[in-house]
């Protein structure tokens, strides 16, 4: 058995050819899609995050109302950029969100990737401290929210409150009990991958990391996955991980997705560079015939590693169609992979 959701990044654009036209339209659209998720069988709901671009962005009240919405499905981020998160104030709102939904949160965050703008984070009020860049500002954010979400008291209560405190040091509220078990890391790294093990966060692998080996994508991703969890058991935490890897999947099964995906595409891994001077590798997509795409999935290392698989969608060839990609993956392709 294996979970399964769908990613979304959210994306419009007014243009004729789209069916997600406006912010509205792609907020509206992920809450029908996710209820559309939860009837056809899928196990998650997840957001991707980007900043200054006309895609999903500032993500609680999105969970939140998918959480009002739905009974059963999970709902997460795959992933925050935590150099943009005021860690107190996300721990609110997560907090929040979380209770809303009956605790089905699954929060993905990170040191977040290359954006649309310049130090957008600058504009958000955030700078790295001395001697600090970005991504440590990153992970500091991360590390300074998990401590927040154990809800342990730690502000000065005032002898003058305008309502009665409790005893002792105050913590935030609302809290949410366990969404700290719940809490992914995305990592483009093996050191990272270990680095969130030790944290006691799950992991979220997506489909670049950078290329440490210059063995294909899904060897590489395979053994990030274990270092993670042989990291994990060093730690000694006595839960156990989770981890999830994101794919392009597509099951051709009628005349729209051959027009869409039939024609070939990313068949075979990428490299580039990321923004930075070191090579990243992007993983392969996957379209075809059911029976040709459960033998090719079989191959993928990673994937049979994980517990989670986010399949990214189209949003903007609307619910209907997404909601169709999905249940041909549940139902073609998923139950000759023990997934189902």
């Amino acid at each position: 058995m294996k979970k399964i959701g769908f990613l979304s990044f959210g994306h419009w654009t007014p243009s004729p050819q789209s069916a997600t036209r406006s912010a509205a339209n792609a907020l509206l659209q992920s809450i029908d899609l996710a209820v559309e998720a939860e009837r056809l069988g899928m196990d998650g709901a997840y957001f991707r995050v980007h900043h200054f671009a006309q895609q999903l962005a500032s993500p609680f009240p999105l969970l939140a109302a998918v959480g009002a919405r739905t009974q059963r499905i999970e709902i997460g981020t795959a992933v925050i950029d935590m150099r943009y998160e005021n860690p107190h104030y996300m721990a609110e709102d997560a907090g929040a969100a979380d209770l809303i939904a009956g605790g089905r949160l699954q929060l993905g965050i990170s040191r977040g990737s290359p954006e649309q703008v310049i130090d957008g984070w600058r504009h958000f009020g955030y700078r790295p401290v001395e001697g600090e860049n970005d991504e440590e500002m990153g992970r500091r954010h991360g590390q300074e929210f998990l401590e927040l979400l154990r809800g342990k008291g730690f502000a000065k209560p005032n002898p003058r409150p305008m309502f009665p405190n409790p005893p002792g040091l105050l913590r935030l509220e609302p809290y949410s009990e366990g969404l700290r078990d719940r809490i992914w890391w995305g990592a483009a790294s093996n050191a990272t991958a270990a680095w969130a093990a030790k944290l006691g966060m799950n992991l979220q692998s997506s489909t670049l990391k950078w290329d440490e080996t210059g063995e294909p994508f899904h060897v590489q991703q395979a053994a990030q996955i274990r270092i993670f969890r042989a990291a994990w058991k060093e730690a000694g935490h006595t839960r156990a991980p989770r981890v999830s890897v994101s794919r392009s999947i597509f099951a051709l099964i009628d005349d729209r997705d051959r027009a869409y995906f039939g024609r070939g595409g990313q068949e075979t891994d990428q490299i580039g560079f990321l923004g930075e001077p070191r090579q990243a590798i992007f993983g392969r997509s996957y379209a075809a015939e059911p029976d040709v795409l459960i033998e090719q999935l079989r191959k993928d290392d990673a994937i049979a590693e994980a517990d989670t698989l986010l399949l990214t969608v189209p949003n903007q060839l609307g619910v209907a169609y997404n909601a169709h990609v999905m249940e041909a993956i549940l139902t073609t392709v998923a139950p000759g992979l023990g997934w189902r």
